[in-house]
C-alpha cells in the first residue's frame, strides 16, 4: 500500500469524523460495490467487498452511506481526500460573495446628495451587492419620521425594476433601515 494521510498499526487508514467510512468501519452487512476498474460488481457481502479491495491493494470507500444497500468503491484513500479537496476548493473559487454596502441618509437630503447616493446604489447594485439605506434622525427629525420614509419610498421608485427589497422600512430607534439587492 502507498503512503496514505494516517494510520494505525496495521498501515490501514484511520477515517476522519467528517470523513467517509473506509475498511472495516463500514456497518453494512451487503454493499453495492463499483471495483477498482470502476466496474459495477453489483451487490456483495462486506468481507467480499474487502477482499477485492485488498486484491487491488487499495481501500473501499463508503462513497453513498444513505443508500439502501451502500454504494462503496475500491480506491485509493489519500487520493480520494485530495480531489474531494480539489473539488471543494474550485466550488469556493467560483462563488460569489455577496456584501451588503450602506448609504447613509438624512431625512431633508438635498437633490444633488439624493443623485449621487442614488448613483452609488446602482453602482453597488451592478456588482451584485445589496445596499442598506439608514436614513439617520437627529432632535426633532424623529417626531417627523414620515419625511425619512418618503425619501426611502422616492429611492425604491427611483431605482425601479432594478431592485428587489428585501426588508421593508423599518424604524429602530433614531434610524429608518431599507435593504434591496439586484433583481436576477
Amino acid at each position: 500500500m502507498e503512503a496514505k494521510i494516517a494510520a494505525d498499526n496495521n498501515n490501514t487508514p484511520v477515517r476522519n469524523e467528517d470523513g467517509p467510512r473506509i475498511n472495516g468501519d463500514i456497518k453494512a452487512k451487503q454493499v453495492r460495490l463499483i471495483d477498482g476498474d470502476n466496474e459495477n460488481r453489483g451487490i456483495v457481502s462486506l468481507n467480499e467487498a474487502l477482499q477485492i479491495a485488498e486484491e487491488y491493494g487499495l481501500d473501499l470507500i463508503e462513497i453513498s452511506p444513505q443508500a439502501n444497500p451502500p454504494v462503496c468503491k475500491v480506491l485509493d484513500f489519500g487520493k480520494y481526500r485530495y480531489e474531494q479537496q480539489k473539488r471543494k476548493n474550485e466550488a469556493k473559487k467560483n462563488q460569489k460573495v455577496v456584501e451588503i454596502k450602506e448609504l447613509k441618509l438624512r431625512p431633508m437630503i438635498e437633490t444633488h446628495d439624493y443623485d449621487v447616493k442614488i448613483k452609488q446604489a446602482k453602482k453597488f447594485l451592478e456588482q451584485g451587492n445589496k445596499v442598506k439605506f439608514t436614513m439617520r434622525f437627529k432632535g426633532r427629525e424623529l417626531s417627523a419620521n414620515n419625511l425619512g420614509k418618503e425619501v426611502l419610498l422616492r429611492i425604491i421608485d427611483d431605482l425601479g425594476a432594478a431592485v428587489k427589497v428585501d426588508s421593508e422600512i423599518k424604524l429602530e430607534g433614531r434610524q429608518m433601515t431599507l435593504v434591496v439587492s439586484p433583481n436576477k
